[in-house]
Order: structure tokens, then sequence, then C-alpha cells
């Protein structure tokens, strides 16, 4: 289904080229057809500028110095927090912690909040679509405390199967660890109808939210989930920074993830007090040019609107649709265009889809090829592989037509070499 957002103010059609001007890796002649924004995505030069300023005019560290580009590395620091949880409509600033990832926020929760309330005999309860980084944490949780793992299937056309959630769900769930959007087939899933219905049965939930976060409003009090966690570097941001949001009566209950400096209140030689959130979980010196350069990218996504984002997106996937199956051979896996976001994962008969990316490359088209960290899902598809073209604010039509092209041309050569 096509996201639906409240906030449609932000609506108006992107001035791509004025975009792709923003990224400098698009400069070359012919320009780069990038189609790999689902694993990372390119920077804006707003988003360099904003961390070259930090090393060139106040590199400091935070939360310690008293004097004055300390203090501005703190302010903007703090600042960037403020950024984010104004995009996902968190309560409160301190809500949102800072980790280096989706996978770090996803394991913070996993050892800290799993530690106290996951036991034997408990079940979490996880969905076919995962990717390894919201299926990994969960299982390495299972095997310390005798938990057990329960998972939610897919249809034959890659949409969950909510039919089986009433039959998933049971008084023993203390947990449904859930993506918002499948990094392999883009599908979208019913986010708020699981959170309801888990919240019933009496379990908490995190949403991996690394394909929802960067291209469509994503609003935490609407949603009411209890943690969400996404990645800066999916959403024309750097690196090394990620988000986990939390709400506030479970961040303050659960243990530290890891201990050292700036996350403390008090040492003794025997015992320490903690922090208040969210310093509790950002021990030691933090990515701190990465967090500012990831503040940045908020402000630049914002500037351009993920509503328009999301439309931009679903009439490129449209087109996508629309162009590949004309292909003979060629297989799409996942639901229909209007009930996913800019991702279409495929194979063509005859090609291995590492040929399929390699072939493409010498045409200047970037795709991603393999199982895209979500190998129980390729064996649900009988697939060891998938291609894989995704898409973002700054792709084209002309795009998805250079990709049409490649495709032919990598037919047509692997055609004559099997002659």
């Amino acid at each position: 289904m096509t996201q639906k957002t409240k906030h449609t103010s932000d609506f108006r059609p992107l001035d791509v080229q004025a975009i792709r001007g923003d990224f400098p890796i698009f400069a070359d002649t012919p320009p780069l057809a990038f189609l790999d924004s689902a694993a990372s995505t390119q920077t804006p030069r707003p988003v360099v500028e904003a961390m070259d300023a930090y090393y060139d005019t106040y590199r400091s560290n935070i939360h310690r110095g008293v004097y004055r580009i300390s203090e501005e590395a703190t302010d903007q620091y703090e600042k960037a927090r403020q950024k984010v949880a104004q995009l996902i409509n968190a309560p409160r600033t301190s809500q949102v912690v800072f980790t280096r990832n989706t996978t770090e926020s996803i394991n913070l929760v996993a050892y800290s909040w799993g530690s106290l309330n996951i036991q034997q005999g408990d079940e979490i309860v996880l969905t076919d679509l995962e990717h390894h980084s919201n299926l990994v944490p969960w299982q390495l949780l299972a095997q310390r405390t005798g938990a057990t793992l329960r998972f939610l299937e897919i249809t034959d056309e890659g949409l969950l199967d909510f039919t089986q959630l009433r039959d998933v769900l049971s008084p023993k769930t203390k947990l449904v660890a859930i993506t918002h959007v499948s990094n392999v087939l883009g599908t979208i899933t019913p986010i708020q109808s699981i959170i309801d219905a888990a919240h019933t049965a009496g379990a908490k939930v995190i949403v991996d939210a690394a394909q929802s976060v960067p291209h469509f409003h994503v609003d935490v009090q609407q949603l009411d989930c209890d943690f969400l966690a996404f990645s800066g570097h999916k959403m024309c941001g750097p690196t090394g920074v990620g988000v986990l949001y939390g709400k506030s009566e479970l961040l303050d209950d659960m243990p530290p993830f890891l201990g050292g400096g700036s996350m403390i209140r008090s040492v003794e030689r025997d015992i320490s007090t903690y922090a208040d959130v969210p310093a509790k979980f950002e021990a030691g010196t933090p990515s701190i040019a990465e967090a500012i350069g990831l503040g940045a990218a908020v402000d630049y996504l914002t500037q351009a609107g993920l509503a328009s984002i999301h439309v931009h997106e679903q009439e490129l996937l449209k087109y996508a649709h629309e162009r590949l199956q004309e292909i003979e051979g060629i297989t799409i896996y996942g639901p229909a265009p209007h009930q996913k976001a800019g991702v279409i994962s495929f194979d063509m008969e005859g090609i291995h889809p590492h040929d399929i990316a390699g072939i493409l490359d010498t045409h200047n088209v970037a795709i991603r090829a393999g199982h895209h960290c979500a190998q129980p899902l390729m064996k649900k598809l009988d697939v060891i592989a998938t291609a894989r073209a995704s898409f973002y604010l700054y792709n084209t039509l002309e795009d998805v037509d250079r990709l049409y092209e490649g495709l032919q041309k990598a037919q047509t050569l692997m055609t004559r070499r099997n002659k």
C-alpha cells in the first residue's frame, strides 16, 4: 500500500536537476545512474560543508570543555538531535539516542531492554521480510535467554500475511520486531495495524525504519511504536551515525549498553551511577561530525519535502516496472508499485544477478546484486540472489531508461556467450 501521510503541506514537484547539482558525484559525463540508495545514499554539498565547518572551525569534544569551540560543538551536536526529534515527531529530544547505525540501535535494545524483559518461554515475533540486522540480534537474545522466535510469513505477492497475526501473537509474546519497508521487495508493511495488535497482546514493538524515515513522513507518536531505529547514511547523511528512538519510560528503565566516559553521573571504586537518557547510551566520544552532518541531512530532506520525495519515487517505481516488464525473461519480485516503496528486485533468465550488476557497471549504472542481508527471504523466494534497483530524490526517468538499456545489452551479451 502507498504510505499515507498527514504531512501534505510540503508537497511540491521536485526540481530534480537542481537537486542533482547539489551532489558532486553526478557532475561527471556521462553522469552516474546511481540506483543503490537502499544500501547507502549519495551525500549533498550542504552535509559535507556542515561537517567541514566542524573540522575547520570548532573541532573539539563535546559536553566537557568550558571553552568557546567546545561549547559550539556541543550546541551543534544537540541541535542535530533536536532536528531528528522534530523529523520523527518525538515528544522529547531526550528520546533520540545517537548510535553508529540501525544495526547498533537494534542491538542496543536487544541487549539492554532484552536482558531485563525477555526470559525462557517468552516469544519474539519477526517477519520473513527482515534484514539480518533485525533478525540476528533477536536470535542471539533467544539463545541467551531461552526465548522462542516466531515468524509472520509473506504471501506470494510479497505482502505480509496479516491473517496469521492472530495465531502468531499470544500471551507469551513480549516483543514484535518488524521492518517498516523491506529493503529487498520494497513492501510497505501495515505497521500501524501490527503495532495496535501487538499492544493489545501486551507486547512491545521495535520498528526497523531504515528504509522508511528517509523516504516519507514517519510519526512515532502517531504510530505509538515503543522503539524505532534508522541510519544516517541512508538519508543523505554520513556513515557512522544512526538513531534509536524509544519511549521515555522504557529508556529510563534500561541499563547502559556500553560503559565508559560521558554516560555516568558518578563513579566510585566499586559502583557507578548513570547519566540521564540519552547520555546513558552514548558512552565515550561520539561521532560528533557525523551527527552534525545528519542534522544537515535532515534540513536538506525537510527542505525538499518528504511528501514530494515519496511521490517522486512512486513515479520512478511505476515507470521502472513498466519498462522492465517489457524485457523477456525477467522476473520482478514483490508487490505492485502502489504497495511498496522505491525498490525493485528482479532477476533475468540465464544471467546471474552478479553478472547483471557487473555489466550494468560498464555502462555507469550502479545497482545492487546479492542476498541483500536477507537470506531467509531469499530462501522464501527460492532464489540465491536478486538484482535490485532503488530510487531516491536525485534519480530521473533517464536513469530508469539507462537501466532498461543496460539490461537489454546484458541479455544480448549473455545470449551470445552461451551460444
